[in-house]
């Protein structure tokens, strides 16, 4: 081949690269850019979903915000729920309790997941929220017109189909998109409401908190919670007492009566020797103060079994 017959098959050649890419222009082309970079960013921040997918999103809806924020959840939704279904059956033996205080009211919730890894996350730690969110308002929307002590006790099918807010998705939803999100099991276990007349306190304590700073306004969480219903005392013995039934982990309440009999294997509150106070019972500890329990509530992460 000649060189003019080269020259003329490159400068071909050329042509049609030259052809195929789009006329740009400057002044026309950066502000468009940047408008575009910023719905990305702001997609990006309102959703938590990767770059990827909400670059995805904006093109598929010709950069309609809404659109493509709608269709994101959709898509993780699916997700969710398919990974929920693969991975269901997977043991789950970590996660987290869960405490949320109202007003003479107060509920704990059990979350597992498969590692502590995933108990540590936000994403998980926010679950939890929810589900304690979701379990006050569902005592706020039965709670009847009495006046007494009550406690209600709710199962992994019940908390399944609470909603944590007005309006809001069914809990199921929350897990299967967490699930879908962190990539392992995660199960809702069990929740307990405890509510006390007016004349009455709840002490609470959780143990064994992830780092970090708890989310303000957010469900205390923990391995180990307590819950105690106390009549007279103040907020520091139910905190006290709280603390003796992480500790302890009585197993009945017992009498005023009892007497401290079995050591390590005593399970009457009331007898056994209080935490802080080794020196004297539970039993007097609230005879001194004045004050006496009516019930108590522990949990223990990954004890119940599904």
């Amino acid at each position: 081949m000649s060189v003019c017959s080269v020259l003329k098959a490159v400068r071909s050649d050329l042509r049609k690269v030259c052809l195929a890419q789009p006329v740009q222009s400057v002044h026309s082309g950066c502000p468009l850019l940047a408008t575009e970079k910023a719905l990305l960013v702001k997609l990006r921040k309102v959703t938590g979903y990767s770059f990827v997918n909400c670059k995805k999103a904006l093109e598929k809806f010709d950069g309609d915000f809404a659109q493509a924020e709608s269709w994101l959840h959709e898509q993780a939704q699916k997700e969710g729920w398919s990974k929920a279904n693969k991975l269901q059956g997977r043991r789950t033996s970590q996660g987290l309790i869960g405490q949320l205080l109202g007003d003479r009211t107060a509920v704990m919730v059990e979350v597992n997941c498969e590692t502590d890894f995933v108990a540590r996350n936000e994403t998980f730690q926010q679950l939890v929220h929810r589900v304690a969110l979701a379990t006050m308002g569902r005592h706020q929307s039965t709670a009847g017109s009495g006046s007494g002590y009550t406690k209600s006790l709710l199962g992994a099918e019940e908390l399944s189909l609470l909603k944590a807010g007005s309006g809001g998705a069914p809990l199921s939803d929350e897990l299967a998109l967490a699930v879908g999100r962190l990539g392992e099991n995660i199960a809702l276990q069990r929740a307990v409401i405890m509510a006390v007349p007016s004349d009455c306190h709840i002490g609470t304590y959780v143990h064994g908190s992830p780092p970090g700073p708890a989310a303000e306004g957010g469900a205390r969480v923990g391995r180990y919670g307590a819950l105690v219903a106390c009549r007279g005392g103040g907020a520091e013995l139910g905190r006290r007492l709280a603390q003796h039934v992480v500790g302890e982990a009585p197993e009945t309440l017992g009498t005023p009566e009892d007497l401290p009999g079995g050591g390590d294997t005593e399970t009457r509150l009331l007898a056994q020797s209080l935490l802080s106070q080794p020196d004297r019972t539970v039993g007097q500890y609230l005879q001194e103060n004045g004050a006496h329990v009516l019930d108590f509530v522990r949990f223990e992460c990954g004890e119940a079994k599904p």
